[in-house]
C-alpha cells in the first residue's frame, strides 16, 4: 500500500518550499525585532525566573560552542543542505515519505535561517533564554533545528525500516 499512494510531486514540492519559506520569514522577522528592541537594552523577563528575552550575537555554533570558527559553520550548512536536497531528489514520491519530507524542509528552514545569519551579519542573532535552568541563548531556527532533529530520529527508529531507504542508495530512474 505505501508504494502505491503517490502523490502530486509539483504540491509536495510548493508544500515544502512553502513551509521552508514562512519558517525562514518567522526566523528571520523575530530576529529582526531582536535587533531593533533588545540590542543594547537590559533583557525582558517574560515568565519572571523562567523565560527572557536577551539579545547575544551568537559567533560560535550551537549555543556559542567553537566560537570564531565562521567559515568552518557556513561550510557545514551548506553541505548540510546540499544532502537534503538531495534527499529531497531522491525520496519516493508517496505518502509514506511524506513525514520525512516535511521533516527535512523543517530542518532545512532552520540551518538556512542560521545560515543567513551568519552571511549577512557575521554572527546569529540569539534572543530566547530559557532562566530556569541556565541554559544557553537560542533562537527560533534552533528550535526548527532541535524539534526537527528529535523527529528526524523518532520517525527513523519508530516509523521507517532500513528497506524504506534504499532510495539513498540506488540510481534515480528515469519515469
Amino acid at each position: 500500500m505505501k508504494k502505491q499512494d503517490t502523490f502530486d510531486t509539483g504540491r509536495t514540492t510548493i508544500l515544502c518550499s512553502g513551509l521552508i519559506l514562512v519558517l525562514i520569514l518567522l526566523d528571520q522577522v523575530a530576529k529582526h525585532e531582536a535587533l531593533l528592541h533588545l540590542k543594547d537594552h537590559s533583557s525582558i523577563s517574560l515568565i519572571p525566573g523562567v523565560l527572557e528575552l536577551a539579545y547575544v550575537e551568537n559567533r560560535g555554533m550551537a549555543f556559542g560552542m567553537l566560537e570564531g570558527r565562521q567559515f568552518l559553520f557556513g561550510g557545514m550548512c551548506v553541505i548540510f543542505c546540499i544532502a537534503l536536497i538531495w534527499v529531497f531528489v531522491r525520496i519516493p514520491k508517496n505518502r509514506y515519505y511524506l513525514p520525512l519530507l516535511l521533516t527535512g524542509a523543517v530542518l532545512f528552514g532552520g540551518a538556512a535561517g542560521n545560515f543567513i545569519d551568519r552571511l549577512f551579519r557575521g554572527y546569529v542573532v540569539d534572543f530566547i533564554y530559557f532562566s530556569l535552568i541556565d541554559f544557553p541563548v537560542f533562537n527560533i531556527a534552533d528550535i526548527y533545528v532541535v524539534c526537527g532533529g528529535i523527529v528526524l530520529v523518532l520517525l527513523v527508529v519508530f516509523k521507517y525500516k532500513d528497506e524504506d531507504f534504499e532510495f539513498l542508495s540506488s540510481k534515480i530512474k528515469d519515469k
